[in-house]
């Protein structure tokens, strides 16, 4: 129950997410930066430790939870760029930057898929949460942390790719609702049944690498794309901190 709870957390903080990027502020940098270095913060400090002790078994001499680790990093990146959410990169994005009113539909297709895969994302994030309850409340509460702070860009993006993509307001609100509610759902689902430890590890190591890939290729770099200062690396650095804190207090 205490999963649903923060996964509850999480779905407040997508909802403002959404509502800061409708009202984008010039600090916003500041916070991706933040949430960016939570999130690799649990990576090395929790997740992957985790991982390594519940499915230390090797394959041709590699931890089976570094292969899902990689694994991980590898899916994500595999279906951002099949969904065209990893736009930072590709210029022929550019145009989809404007004139929202006269969209055509194959682009508006495009941002309903991008979004979509977030929200399909999301509920990843709430399995997580759940999932990491059952390893153990200091793990559960470092990467409820990490989930929650991601989730406010999850917000924003949602919303934001919706809209850029040349889709109505209506829709995009639908869209950031069902991201906000994905990982309640997530959570919930991991009150049905126990996982095993050592498919607990592999799955740990698997979304170890998903968070480090979201966090490395998506939020800082676009945390620094308008602002390449050094109070957004700093905001990192003090993510990474905190996160390490945490985790010292809990154990």
């Amino acid at each position: 129950m205490t999963a649903v709870l923060v996964a509850a957390a999480a779905f407040l903080m997508t909802l403002i997410g959404g509502f800061v990027a409708q009202r984008t502020g010039d600090r916003r940098h500041l916070v991706l930066g933040f949430a960016a270095g939570l999130m690799l913060g649990v990576v090395a400090f929790d997740l992957l430790p985790e991982a390594l002790h519940a499915a230390p078994e090797k394959v041709h001499g590699v931890p089976q939870a570094l292969l899902l680790f990689a694994a991980g990093f590898l899916t994500i990146h595999v279906v951002e760029r099949a969904v065209a959410i990893h736009r930072g990169h590709e210029g022929e994005y550019a145009a989809h930057t404007h004139g929202h009113d006269h969209a055509h539909g194959g682009r508006q297709g495009v941002g309903l898929a991008a979004a979509g895969a977030l929200v399909g994302h999301s509920l990843m994030d709430g399995f997580a949460i759940g999932a990491a309850f059952q390893a153990g409340t200091t793990v559960g509460t470092v990467v409820a942390i990490a989930v929650v702070a991601h989730d406010f860009a999850d917000g924003f993006n949602t919303y934001t790719i919706t809209r850029m993509y040349g889709n109505n307001r209506a829709r995009a609100l639908a869209l950031l609702g069902a991201d906000a509610l994905a990982p309640v759902t997530g959570a919930a689902v991991t009150l049905l049944f126990t996982i095993p430890e050592r498919m607990l590890g592999l799955y740990l190591g698997f979304f170890a690498g998903f968070l480090l890939y979201l966090a490395t290729s998506d939020i800082l770099p676009e945390a620094h794309s308008p602002h390449p200062s050094r109070s957004t690396l700093l905001c990192t650095l003090l993510g990474v901190g905190f996160m390490w804190l945490v985790v010292g207090l809990a154990d």
